[in-house]
Formats: structure tokens, C-alpha cells, sequence
């Protein structure tokens, strides 16, 4: 047999799978003789920044001939009135944060040259863009202990790429690579190849792959069948078969079951069947209502400290089941979950942070800023009410959260991640643009009740851009704006939408 007759044989599976593993299309990680070439650059040029005391360089409010900076309120220039004397590691953390972010708000200790008409650092769009390219490039060694992550490195890169405008389809073909490994027959997709099916990575995998429209590659009918084999027969979902239930699998699950367009009836084989259960969301509501805290937050399981993440997952999963203004205040008390959602904005700082008595991080940025509109739509309040300090977590972003050479970090003091950036990113686009839920028309809701195949509600959200007055107000110029991202699916709004028809004529799988 000719070498040409045997070259347009029909490639196996096993040689396919071993051809993308062994392909540089993949999200691998660097050589021992490539990290050494990096970490000796870091070291010539370690120029992350701190607020330091250091005169080098232009101030930001050097131009600002006055001790306070016009237009800082007070409130964000000195620690608050209410002290507590008790010294424990979390309060000496959190006098250094706090100082460090006066400084920084106050333009001690800032280096930043470009200013907006605020004088807040203008958002670094460029730099932040080729931090975030770098993840989607090669790793070195010490990152395979983030194999089983790998899902979340391409979800945290693209989306905060998209966020701030930039086209990421030139990624597809090497998305498709990484991730055809990573998903098993069974359904689902595991953190990393060979690795079992989870609910997180399976959720930042249909994400990713849905930001370079991928979606085809996934395998609807088995994700279905997996789906279904997470239902706990307790209502919520685990985060894999057999693993841990807590409001994570319920939103992760939830939000893929409604990306693609997959039945509303649980298959014959769910293990919830045997609980009486016929739908993914029979159970789910009554299940989450258990997980509200005496504070008023939400924790990750029923008993669980609350917690801002969790609050989210919470939240979001709702608005996929129905309504805000139906599916929150039916399952939660909304009072207390919005007295505990306000305690988690913090000040000097104006940032949130995700506990109580924990310290502001940037990445709540998102997981607590992200709430409230989804809470305020709930509570059906007009567009002009306003449950949290926006201009706060503007100043936060914009002022200590930028590393200089590019990306977003937790706090003053730390590296920038591909977690925090996006998150960050996200939590701004929370604060710059108003999102609401449009009730659909009658003849819609009845169509979706009846039709009964698949969740709609999460679609009918749309978002309304700032005045100029609210940009005054918020502290932000046009250049400091990002892209809208939706409330639920935190994905830009385009994606959703195409996502969105791309199955909508789909009848079955």
C-alpha cells in the first residue's frame, strides 16, 4: 500500500486525542530552561507596586495644590470613626490594607501618570489586554498544579479580553484543542484530561467555549445525562458524582443546562427520580432557601458561614428559574440579604469584601458588586435607586487595584491574576452600566410555560448606558469604560444573545 493511500485512511480517536495532547495548539506549560529566561526578567525588572513613599514619578494629585484632592470625599480619606480595639492577625491585615489604600486614594503613594478628569488613574485597557494574553499563552513547571484549573484560565483570560473590547476569535481552534480532551464520554468536562467530570470546570469550559463560538463541540445529549446524575435528591445539584452539594453546582449546572437550550425533564436515569423529582428544578428553589443565614447572607450550604461568592451563585440561579422579582423574594428574605449585601461595602476602601469581618479583595468586586441587580430588580426599585456606592468601588478599581504593567490584583500590595483581572473587570462593568429585567409579553410567558423544554427568564435582561452625569458621578471617563457583561451568565451580552438563537430552533438534541 502506497504512503498516500495510507494518509487519507480516517484517523482513529486515540490518535486524534494523542495528536491534540502532544499539539501546541494546547494551554501547556513552558520548559525548566524558558521559566529560568522569565524569572530572570522578573528579577532585572520587578516593578510591582505598592503604596509606596517613594517621590519617583509624577503624583496623581500632584497637580492638586491642596492636602485633600478635590472631589475625594472624606470618607474615603481616613479610616472610619468606629474602631475596634481587639488585635487579632485579620485587624493588624486590615489597618495595613486600609493605609495602604489611603494613600493610594489620597495620591501618596501613587505612581500613575495618566489621570482621568477625576483624577482617578485612567483604566489600562492596553496593558491590561496583553497581561491577560499571557495566560493563553505557555506556563511554567510550577503551574501544573493548576492543571485541574485549566478550564478557568481560558474562561478568566477570554471573558476579561471581551470585557475590554478586544476580539478573541483568533482563540477558537485552540480552545476546541484544549478542551476536546477534557471532555468525557460520560458527559461533562473534568479540570484537566483524564480528570473526572465537575460542575465547575464543566461550567468554565461551555463559558470559554462559547466566547469563541464553540459551542458545537460539546456533546448536549451526554451533558444531559451527566446533568442529571448530579442532581442531588435533595433539590440542589453536587459539584461532581458523588461529590459535594453546595450553591456553586446549583449555579454552574444550571447556567449550562440553560446555555444549551437542554430539556427541562431529568433523565430517566437521575438518580432524583427516586425523590419524586421530574425536572432540574424541582427542589432547587426550597433547596437554596435553606442555605440563607442568620445574618442575612447566603452561605454555600444549608448552616454554612455566608459568604459574597455564594451570594451570587444564589442570586444568579434564581434569575435562570424565573422572574427576579418572583424567584428572590420567594426563596429569600430580602430585607436581611440586603442589610448583610450593604455591610460588605467597605470604607475607607470602597471596595467589598466577602465575609464579615474580612478584608476588602477585588475580586467581590464582581461576586458582591454583581448582586445588586440582580436584588434590584427583585425588589422592583426604579433604575434611579441605588443600594450601594458605585463611585466606591470606581475609586477601588481604578486607583488601588491596577498593577502599572498591566492586570488587576486583590488589594495594595499583591500580584495581579487572570482571577482577579477578569472579576474586577466584571465588577466594574457592574458599577458603570445599569441592568434591568424587561418582563416579557404575555403571549412570550405563556409560550415558555407551555413549551416547557428550556429556562428562558435569564434572556430578558438588557442594560442601559451611563449619562454624563452619571459619569461625573461614578467618577469614570468614556475611556475608562469597559464592556457590558450580563448580570447572570457573566458573559458579554452579544455572546449570550448568540448563544441564545444558536440553539433556539433546535428541537431535541
Amino acid at each position: 500500500m502506497s504512503s498516500s493511500t495510507s494518509s487519507a485512511q480516517p484517523t482513529s480517536a486515540t490518535d486524534r486525542l494523542t495528536e491534540l495532547l502532544d499539539s501546541n495548539a494546547r494551554i501547556e506549560e513552558l520548559s525548566s530552561a524558558q521559566e529560568e529566561e522569565i524569572r530572570e526578567a522578573e528579577e532585572e525588572d520587578s516593578d510591582y507596586e505598592t503604596s509606596s513613599d517613594s517621590d519617583d514619578g509624577q503624583n496623581v494629585h500632584a497637580w492638586m495644590a491642596s492636602k485633600l484632592p478635590p472631589n475625594l470625599p472624606f470618607y474615603f480619606a481616613s479610616p472610619g470613626p468606629l474602631q475596634d480595639d481587639l488585635e487579632t492577625s485579620t485587624s493588624i491585615a486590615q489597618e495595613k490594607t486600609m493605609r495602604e489604600v489611603i494613600d493610594l486614594m489620597t495620591g501618596k503613594g501613587q505612581t500613575m501618570l495618566d489621570v482621568n478628569t477625576h483624577g482617578l488613574p485612567h483604566l489600562l485597557k492596553a496593558k491590561h489586554a496583553a497581561f491577560l494574553r499571557t495566560i493563553l499563552g505557555k506556563y511554567p513547571p510550577p503551574f501544573q498544579v493548576m492543571d485541574a484549573s485549566r478550564p478557568w484560565l481560558l474562561y478568566w483570560a477570554l471573558n476579561g479580553l471581551r470585557t475590554l473590547g478586544v476580539d478573541v476569535s483568533e482563540y477558537r481552534q485552540r480552545c476546541i484543542d484544549t478542551f476536546t480532551p477534557l471532555q468525557n464520554p460520560e458527559g461533562g468536562f473534568g479540570g484537566g484530561h483524564g480528570h473526572l467530570s465537575h460542575a465547575a470546570a464543566s461550567y468554565a469550559a461551555t463559558l470559554s467555549l462559547a466566547l469563541v463560538d464553540g459551542l458545537d463541540m460539546i456533546d448536549r445529549r451526554s451533558m444531559w445525562h451527566w446533568l442529571g446524575q448530579v442532581k442531588n435528591p435533595s433539590g440542589g445539584f453536587n459539584m461532581a458524582v458523588n461529590g459535594e452539594q453546595d450553591v456553586r453546582g446549583a449555579y454552574c449546572c444550571m447556567t449550562i443546562h440553560t446555555l444549551l437550550h437542554l430539556p427541562l425533564a431529568l433523565p430517566p436515569s437521575s438518580p432524583s427520580r427516586a425523590a419524586g423529582h421530574e425536572t432540574f428544578t424541582s427542589g432547587l428553589g426550597a433547596w437554596i432557601s435553606r442555605c440563607q443565614t442568620f445574618e442575612g447572607g447566603l452561605g454555600g450550604a444549608p448552616d454554612n458561614e455566608a459568604h459574597g461568592a455564594y451570594a451570587f451563585c444564589v442570586l444568579a440561579c434564581l434569575c435562570l428559574l424565573d422572574d427576579p422579582a418572583i424567584a428572590i423574594p420567594t426563596y429569600l428574605n430580602t430585607k436581611t440579604l440586603t442589610h448583610w449585601l450593604v455591610s460588605r461595602q467597605a470604607c475607607p476602601e470602597g471596595g467589598f469584601s466577602g465575609r464579615t469581618n474580612k478584608l476588602v479583595d477585588a475580586c467581590y468586586s464582581h461576586w458582591v458588586g454583581g448582586c445588586w441587580s440582580l436584588l434590584e430588580s427583585a425588589l422592583s426599585l426604579p433604575p434611579s435607586s441605588y443600594l450601594w456606592d458605585r463611585e466606591g468601588l470606581v475609586r477601588y478599581t481604578l486607583t488601588c487595584s491596577q498593577a502599572k504593567k498591566g492586570g488587576l490584583r486583590d488589594k495594595p500590595s499583591t500580584r495581579p491574576d487572570g482571577y482577579h483581572t477578569n472579576y474586577s473587570l466584571a465588577g466594574l462593568s457592574a458599577a458603570q452600566y445599569i441592568y434591568t429585567y424587561t418582563k416579557p409579553q404575555v403571549e412570550d410567558a405563556e409560550e415558555e410555560i407551555t413549551q416547557g423544554e428550556a429556562l428562558k427568564a435569564a434572556f430578558n435582561w438588557s442594560f442601559q448606558r451611563p449619562t454624563e452625569q452619571q459619569m461625573k458621578q461614578w467618577c469614570f471617563d468614556l475611556q475608562d469604560m469597559v464592556e457590558p457583561v450580563h448580570p447572570v451568565f457573566v458573559l458579554p451580552f452579544d455572546v449570550v444573545e448568540d448563544t441564545r438563537s444558536k440553539f433556539a430552533e433546535k428541537v431535541g438534541f
